[in-house]
């Protein structure tokens, strides 16, 4: 995937949290946590970060209750 797809879907998703009533700032906060937890994962620094609240422990959860479970 290139850079371009990459944004381009991004963009996509963002337009979708609108318009089922995100706001900018919630997503972007929301999205921001996700990409750090996810560098943090690729840079092997997940030991800073509490069980439950790693990278892995997000993608771990079950695909039908994983946003409420993020939610916690």
């Amino acid at each position: 995937m290139s850079t371009q797809d990459l944004i381009n879907k991004l963009w996509s998703l963002c337009h979708l949290l609108r318009d089922d009533g995100v706001t900018y700032n919630e997503y972007l906060n929301e999205l921001t946590f996700l990409v750090f937890l996810k560098m943090v994962e690729e840079t092997g620094q997940e030991k800073l970060i509490p069980e439950g609240y790693r990278w892995a422990d997000i993608e771990n959860f079950n695909a039908a209750t994983r946003l409420e479970e993020y939610k916690k």
